[in-house]
C-alpha cells in the first residue's frame, strides 16, 4: 500500500499570511491533489503541526484551509490521519486541549492521532505516536517498548538532528529510545534529513529564510517495501537576486527577464556591485510591477568580496544566522547550542504571532 506523507502544514503560519495561504493553495491543487488522483493514492498521513497557532484560529485562515485542503480531501474520498504536534496544543504539559480535534470533528475521513495509536496499513502495523509531554512520555515509552510494530509515525525532538539547515539540535530524546522500530518517520523539525533509521520529512513548503533553497515538498511511502518517493514542491517563496550591473549583459538580461516568477514571493536583492542607479531602480520597479510579497535590500559589505565570501553573502540577513554567529562570539557559561535551540523557539514565536 502507497501513503502520501506529510510533515508539518502549519496552517495560519506566518501571522495567517494571505501570501503564504496562496502558495501553499497553489501548491496542493496543482501538484499535492493531482498526483494523488492520477497515481490512486487514498490515504495522506500527516506528522503533526497540523495548525501554526497553539491557543488560537484566525477565520480566514481556517476558512481558507477547509477549502483548498480539507474540502479537497473529502472531495476525492481520501483518508487522512493527522497526530498531534506541538503547535496543535494549547499547553505544554498535556495534549487534551487541542486544536485538530476541536476544529475537524466534522470530517468523517479524518483520523486525530492524541495518543499511542497502532493503525493497520493492508496488513502492516503502524505506531502512531504525538508530541512527546508530562502527561504521556512514561506511558507512550512503556507501550512502545511492548510494540510488535516495526514501523513508527510520530512527532520527535530528538537529540542530533538537523532542525534547519546549520542548526542542530542538543537536548531532545535519545534516538537509541526508538531503535526497536525499523524505520521512523517524524515531522516537526522543518529540514529533510535522514540517519537511515530516523527520517524527517520537512515541510510541504518554505515557510522562513531558513527554508530557502532547502527542497520541499511529499514523500510516498510504500508500507510493504518499506521504499520513500520524494515528490518536491515546484514552487518557491523565497529568492535571492545578486546584483552586480558591471557583469557582461547584465542590463540586457534584466531588462528582458520575466519577473512574473516573483509573484506572491519574498525576495532579497544582495548588491554586489552598483554603478548604475538607474538599473537598480528599474530591477526595483520592475519587482514591484509583479507583485511581490516583500523586497528586502542588502547593500553592505565592507571588506567581502562575492567569490571569497559568496555563502556569507547567500545567508545575509537571514535572523537565524545572525543569532547564530553572535551566540558564538559571545563568552558564555552555558551550552551555545541550548541558547541558540532557545532562540530558534523564540524565533519561531515571533514569526507565529499576530501581526494585526
Amino acid at each position: 500500500m502507497k501513503i502520501c506523507i506529510l510533515g508539518d502544514t502549519h496552517f495560519g503560519m506566518r501571522g495567517d499570511s494571505l501570501d503564504f495561504h496562496k502558495y501553499m493553495d497553489k501548491f496542493y491543487t496543482n501538484t499535492l491533489f493531482p498526483y494523488l488522483k492520477e497515481h490512486n493514492v487514498t490515504t495522506v498521513v500527516q506528522l503533526g503541526d497540523l495548525f501554526d497557532r497553539r491557543k488560537f484560529i484566525n477565520f480566514n485562515s481556517l476558512y481558507l484551509c477547509r477549502k483548498y485542503f480539507f474540502e479537497k480531501l473529502q472531495e476525492y474520498g481520501i483518508q487522512f490521519v493527522t497526530l498531534l504536534g506541538n503547535h496543535d496544543v494549547a499547553f505544554k504539559n498535556t495534549l487534551q486541549v487541542n486544536s485538530s480535534q476541536l476544529l475537524l470533528n466534522e470530517y468523517d475521513n479524518i483520523t486525530i492521532c492524541d495518543s499511542f495509536t497502532t493503525l493497520n496499513f493492508d496488513g502492516i502495523d503502524v505506531d502512531i505516536v504525538p508530541w512527546l509531554c508530562d502527561d504521556n512520555e512514561v506511558d507512550i515509552f512503556k507501550k512502545i517498548k511492548k510494540s510488535k510494530s516495526q514501523i513508527c509515525f510520530g512527532h520527535f525532538e530528538i537529540d542530533g538532528f538537523e532542525m534547519e539547515r546549520g542548526v542542530t539540535c542538543h537536548g531532545g530524546i535519545d534516538r537509541k529510545k526508538l531503535s526497536k522500530y525499523d524505520m521512523v518517520l517524524s515531522g516537526h523539525f522543518h529540514h529533510k534529513s535522514d540517519d537511515g533509521h530516523i527520517f524527517y520529512v520537512g515541510t510541504p513548503g518554505e515557510i522562513t529564510w531558513s527554508d530557502y533553497n532547502d527542497p520541499r515538498g511529499f514523500h510516498i511511502f510504500d508500507t510493504h517495501t518499506r521504499e520513500m518517493e520524494f515528490i518536491q514542491n515546484p514552487y518557491r517563496m523565497f529568492y535571492k537576486i545578486n546584483y552586480d550591473d558591471t557583469l557582461e549583459h547584465f542590463a540586457e538580461n534584466y531588462k528582458t527577464f520575466d519577473y512574473s516568477i516573483y509573484e506572491g514571493s519574498y525576495v532579497k536583492i544582495v548588491v554586489v556591485n552598483k554603478s548604475n542607479p538607474y538599473l537598480f531602480d528599474m530591477v526595483m520597479d520592475n519587482l514591484y510591477r509583479a507583485n511581490v510579497a516583500d523586497i528586502s535590500v542588502v547593500e553592505d559589505f565592507t571588506d567581502i568580496t562575492i567569490d571569497a565570501d559568496q555563502e556569507l553573502i547567500d545567508q545575509a540577513e537571514d535572523t537565524m544566522t545572525i543569532l547564530s554567529k553572535y551566540i558564538d562570539n559571545l563568552p558564555l557559561t552555558v551550552e551555545p547550542d541550548k541558547l541558540k535551540g532557545l532562540m530558534r523557539e523564540l524565533y519561531v514565536e515571533a514569526l507565529s504571532s499576530d501581526t494585526e
